[in-house]
Formats: C-alpha cells, sequence, structure tokens
C-alpha cells in the first residue's frame, strides 16, 4: 500500500516539475520566435474569437471521463498555477466581461500566437501521440486528436482567427 501511495506522490511530483519546466521554457520560446517574426507577419490573438469560441471550452463538459476544464482550474482550486482561469460570479453561468478579459490575459501567456506547436495551451491537454504532452497534464488527455472541433478552435485563435 504504501509503495502505491510513493509511485502517485512521484508521478504528482514528476508531473508538476514537467509542467514547470515547460511554463519555464515558454517565455524563451516565445521570444525568440518573436525575434525571427517581424510584427507585422505575427499573428495578434484576437479578444472577441477567445471569448465567444475559446472561453465556453472551459465550461463545457467534454466527456463523461472528463471533468470540465473550469472545475480544476478555476483560481480557488488551481490558484497561482499558469492556467489558472477567473472564478465565475455566483450563481453565473459564464464569466463577466472584465473576468474574461482576464482570462484572455492569462492564457495568452501561454501562447505563442501563430505556433502552435510552442503553445503550451494546446500541447498540454493533447494526446501525445498526436503531438501533445497530454501525460503531464493531471487533467489527462482531453483531446485525442487535433481534428476535435474544440482544439481547432483553440488552434484557430492561436493562429490568429478573428471573431466574425
Amino acid at each position: 500500500m504504501k509503495a502505491k501511495s510513493l509511485q502517485k506522490i512521484i508521478a504528482a511530483i514528476f508531473a508538476l516539475a514537467t509542467g514547470i519546466l515547460l511554463y519555464a521554457a515558454a517565455p524563451r520560446a516565445k521570444a525568440q520566435t518573436q525575434a525571427t517574426a517581424p510584427d507585422d507577419a505575427k499573428p495578434q490573438l484576437d479578444y472577441e474569437f477567445f471569448k465567444t469560441r475559446v472561453e465556453p471550452i472551459f465550461l463545457k463538459r467534454r466527456s463523461d471521463e472528463h471533468a470540465r476544464c473550469y472545475v480544476c482550474h478555476q483560481m480557488m482550486r488551481h490558484g497561482g498555477g499558469p492556467l489558472s482561469l477567473e472564478m465565475l460570479p455566483a450563481g453565473a453561468d459564464f464569466w463577466t466581461e472584465e473576468r474574461s478579459r482576464k482570462n484572455f490575459d492569462v492564457v495568452s501567456k501561454l501562447v505563442v500566437p501563430g505556433n502552435p506547436d510552442l503553445s503550451l495551451f494546446l500541447r498540454m491537454p493533447l494526446a501525445p501521440e498526436v503531438g501533445g504532452i497530454a501525460d503531464t497534464h493531471q487533467g489527462g488527455r482531453q483531446f485525442g486528436s487535433q481534428d476535435d472541433p474544440d482544439w481547432k478552435n483553440m488552434k484557430a485563435w492561436v493562429m490568429g482567427e478573428k471573431a466574425k
């Protein structure tokens, strides 16, 4: 019994350390990308696209095997972590404008605009066999395919798609 507990602790420490290392590497990767791409060629992240097409994914029940992203990534449970979403106002089913803007700022830090391969926001919940690093994501493999419509919306935002 103690061996199983020790294995769980070691796995949790490994996952946490991996996440910290990836989070720490993201600014360097982002800086390298920014240094090589002219500003006018770099896509800009669109707030309206985020609010209408990406943010709702955090509240969506994706399957019976997975909790909504918000359950684990809300500020109260994940405070200080790289993806700490604002708390929903009491009785509300969506964020206020101010809280959505804060979520946009937080999530934008996990993205390299125009480069999905360097964007932790896309890679963390994606299965490793399809290009992700979900084995280090304690929430598991939220996306088993890059063809998932929600993952495609997230990627479109990273690529700079604008709200219509």
